[in-house]
């Protein structure tokens, strides 16, 4: 059997990139006999694993739990800002090794999620290797370049992942992008890489029309079926929010822009005071939305997606929009273009373009709406089903 410790997400089913990934993976192997994954979790705090909100849990202790015959385990982290993310994967890796090193199991893969501890981890990779084991990485996206991050950060983040891609035995890239980044970026350490996705799927919500839940929320939102275009992201500068609503305000749109995202009063000040937003009914800010299928359903229901990300590999925000929503409007860089191929619409960040293309796709055929709706969902299905991506990893843990 291939025991498998997953570092970096806070638990399984939480709102996140590699929370969903880490859930979806163990629900699609949970009847794999080959394989054994060990999930940490994070114990305490912003994001924390509640496994009571889950079905299926077999509870062990206070700190552990079997969800998707995967053994999980809380790590609680000390309140100490944002070294909080760093000193979690310290902690919950420490805590693989040793129960490694209890249970006498041979040959385990480490899989850290994201380069955050960069500065620390030659010491733990040479446990590591004395166990026989491997130290996987996934890179995720530019972290380093994310305008949120002082510069004295941005540089940690840099150096961090530069220590991660040194001391990992294999790179799991959810990019092509970022594949090839890492290779030119880091030559001088031959990085040994492979390119396997993130993965979304292309269900229906299981939400009728007319469902209470959704047209409550309708009702709150000021929202109509098919007369809002959407986007669904964190509220930072990267994520392109303020060229997306100034070029919304300047369309002869008769549509609403919902934005669901995350709270960010700074940000907020910042684009009312430039853009004066609040004078446009059509700009509303809705709050978050963490019913899985409710969300599926908003996203099927917007006439058009918006999509700003410019840093990062592949998206799950924009997955999820190409599998529900028929016109995907899309920030022209290579990452995005990468996963939506000839299956969206493209803009760039020059004065109009984005206001134009909204205009035009307000007057898209419907034909033609549904036609750009089947080829995304069919590019979903092809590259980034959560079957496929959960067979690729089987492949990779040799199993």
């Amino acid at each position: 059997m291939q025991h498998v410790f997953i570092v970096g997400a806070k638990g399984l089913g939480n709102y996140g990139g590699y929370e969903t990934f880490v859930d979806k993976l163990t629900e699609y192997h949970q009847n794999n006999k080959n394989i054994k994954y060990h999930i940490a979790c994070k114990g305490n705090g912003d994001g924390f694993m509640d496994e009571n909100k889950l079905e299926g849990v077999t509870k062990i202790s206070d700190t552990e739990f079997e969800y998707h015959n995967a053994h999980c385990f809380k790590v609680k982290v000390p309140n100490i800002g944002s070294a909080q993310a760093i000193y979690y994967d310290i902690a919950a890796l420490k805590y693989c090794i040793k129960y490694c090193e209890k249970n006498k199991i041979e040959h385990p893969i480490f899989y850290v999620l994201a380069c955050r501890i960069g500065p620390f981890i030659g010491t733990l990779k040479n446990k590591i290797v004395k166990l026989g084991g491997k130290l996987f990485v996934n890179p995720d996206g530019h972290e380093w370049m994310r305008a949120k991050w002082s510069a004295p950060v941005r540089k940690y983040w840099k150096i961090s992942e530069e220590g991660m891609v040194k001391h990992s035995d294999l790179l799991v890239c959810d990019s092509i992008n970022i594949e090839k980044y890492i290779k030119e970026e880091y030559k001088k350490y031959s990085p040994k890489t492979t390119y396997i996705a993130y993965g979304a799927d292309v269900e229906k919500s299981k939400l009728a029309d007319d469902d209470e839940i959704l047209l409550k929320w309708y009702s709150e939102k000021g929202l109509k079926p098919k007369e809002y275009y959407l986007v669904v992201g964190r509220f930072v500068p990267e994520n392109n929010y303020e060229i997306m609503i100034r070029e919304f305000m300047k369309s002869n749109s008769k549509k609403d822009f919902a934005i669901i995202t995350t709270a960010n009063d700074k940000l907020m000040d910042d684009l009312e005071a430039k853009l004066g937003f609040k004078s446009d009914p059509r700009i509303k800010f809705v709050g978050t939305v963490y019913d899985k299928e409710l969300l599926k359903k908003i996203r099927e229901n917007a006439y058009g997606y918006l999509h700003g990300h410019e840093v990062g590999g592949t998206n799950p925000s924009l997955l999820e929009a190409l599998g529900s929503t028929d016109l995907n409007l899309l920030l022209d860089v290579g990452f995005n273009h990468e996963v939506g191929e000839n299956a969206a619409l493209y803009w760039n960040k020059s004065d109009g373009n984005l206001a134009d293309l909204i205009d035009k796709t307000d007057n898209i055929a419907l034909s033609e709406a549904v036609e750009n709706g089947l080829k995304a969902k069919e590019r979903i299905e092809k590259a980034y089903s959560w079957q496929f991506i959960a067979d690729e990893y089987a492949v990779l843990c040799g199993v």
